[in-house]
């Protein structure tokens, strides 16, 4: 039996060959047959969805069915602003390979984890990018609110779902036959459901399972399945409509969420699903007494007590219902998740504001944030001080705009940036560190040496350092 990995050497090559996402396919390929004639509105696509459930494949596939050639940029690649001007920039505006005016597609894998040190830059450079290419871009990320909301509207959003079982089941079924494996009944039905929406799984199952075998009988299937995690909806439905309490707090025993996670759950659906007063409030009670629980747990770091949290949550809110409500209920994510999601860049710029000031104020980021901004920013916002401040600091347009509390694509903010940038490289062109930098502190006492060598004596120390002052560039 061939040992390559069977994801690889199934990968449909064609969107054709994709499962499971016919909508977001068809989203796709309309956005991509809108470039045969001339720029789209929109200049790139944001294809987001969990992992493991054919984003990357369908961007390779889409690339396959339009004759496209394409390049990539992964998470394992430094993302600095250089490197996506020279990578992806260049792609984008040079002609193709063989000359002709076939379209070249820009693949940007992990677009929601673009932050940090290492990519510094990076984010700004792919907005500019999209503003300004001739050619499709394709961005892919796992959760959506994870990128910056400037990233995000400049992208078009397709999204892909878990593939649903049925649907996986024509393909394993593909694989299983064309590797001779026979598959007895229920057995491909079974991989297809241990595997929660998610195909690579699904496909990496079949195949650890088929190893050194011929045929595939049920019973191996059970005995040999990975350790599936419980489905959170799953979860809540047997929470707000069982009846078996140690059933509905045993279900938290294979989920993939702790209790802190948990209870963000149950209170945001708890609302939704009791609908009378007295088993809303009774179901809160028991909740708030979790959360009381969750509380001495993070004090204490007595993790022991999550037992006692978990069951409040779970058979706590089982009893509080009075009835059982029937009908379907759509269970929704915490919409606490979904805030901070929304607002993680912005926290991200401010901590990175505070990080610089701290650092040259010799004090800690919390100190920064609830007693420097407000100074801080009225320097940004007077015209002479903004761009020395920015300059000694190095922020980025994002901090700036922050500080002045604009959008960093104003013309503000980049007149601050620009201005910044160079005093900054005219201090280095002088070697000179800006605001009194050991260099500049060094020069300083050289340069006061030698006054006091030739100045006269009837000039006082103070007026030498008066006049001094007045000469130098960063002087406020």
């Amino acid at each position: 039996m061939n040992s390559l990995d069977w994801t690889e050497k199934y990968r449909p090559q064609t969107l054709s060959e994709v499962v499971g996402h016919n909508k977001a396919i068809e989203e796709l390929q309309k956005w991509a047959e809108a470039w045969m004639h001339g720029t789209p509105e929109a200049r790139a696509v944001v294809v987001y969805g969990r992992a493991g459930i054919g984003k990357t494949t369908a961007a390779h596939a889409l690339a396959h069915d339009m004759g496209w050639e394409f390049i990539e940029l992964n998470a394992s690649d430094q993302r600095t602003a250089d490197i996506i001007e020279k990578v992806a920039g260049s792609a984008s505006r040079m002609s193709t390979l063989d000359g002709s005016k076939t379209k070249r597609l820009v693949i940007m894998d992990e677009a929601d984890n673009i932050h940090g040190t290492a990519d510094r830059g990076g984010e700004r450079a792919i907005i500019e990018l999209i503003k300004k290419t001739s050619h499709p871009i394709i961005l892919i990320a796992n959760e959506l609110y994870d990128m910056s909301a400037g990233l995000r509207g400049a992208c078009k959003p397709i999204q892909f779902n878990s593939v649903m079982s049925r649907s996986m089941i024509p393909a394993l079924k593909r694989i299983a036959e064309t590797e001779g494996v026979k598959c007895g009944i229920g057995v491909i039905e079974k991989i297809a459901e241990n595997a929660n929406g998610d195909l690579r799984s699904a496909i990496n199952d079949l195949q650890a399972i088929s190893q050194g075998k011929t045929t595939l009988e049920i019973n191996e299937i059970i005995t040999g399945e990975r350790d599936s995690k419980e489905n959170i909806f799953k979860v809540l439905a047997k929470i707000f409509k069982g009846t078996n309490i140690r059933e509905a707090h045993d279900a938290t025993f294979h989920l993939d969420e702790n209790p802190e996670d948990l209870i963000q759950w149950v209170d945001e659906n708890l609302p939704i699903e009791y609908t009378g007063a007295n088993d809303l409030e009774e179901g809160y009670r028991y909740l708030g007494k979790a959360s009381v629980f969750l509380g001495r747990v993070k004090r204490r770091q007595n993790y022991n007590m999550w037992r006692y949290a978990g069951v409040l949550m779970t058979s706590g809110i089982v009893v509080a219902r009075s009835h059982r409500y029937t009908g379907f209920v759509k269970y929704q994510p915490p919409s606490l998740w979904r805030k901070l999601g929304q607002t993680k860049g912005m926290r991200m710029v401010r901590d990175s504001t505070a990080k610089k000031i701290g650092t040259y104020c010799h004090v800690s980021a919390s100190f920064v944030r609830s007693q420097l901004f407000p100074f801080f920013r009225m320097m940004l916002k007077d015209e002479k001080s903004a761009p020395l401040v920015a300059a000694l600091l190095a922020f980025e347009p994002e901090e700036i705009a922050f500080l002045t509390e604009s959008k960093s694509a104003t013309k503000k903010v980049q007149k601050i940036y620009e201005d910044a940038q160079a005093l900054r490289e005219a201090e280095v062109e002088h070697e000179v560190e800006l605001f009194g930098g050991f260099g500049a502190r060094k020069a300083e006492a050289e340069e006061e040496e030698n006054e006091k060598e030739e100045a006269p004596a009837n000039v006082k120390k103070e007026d030498r350092k008066e006049v001094k002052s007045q000469s130098s560039l960063f002087d406020f």
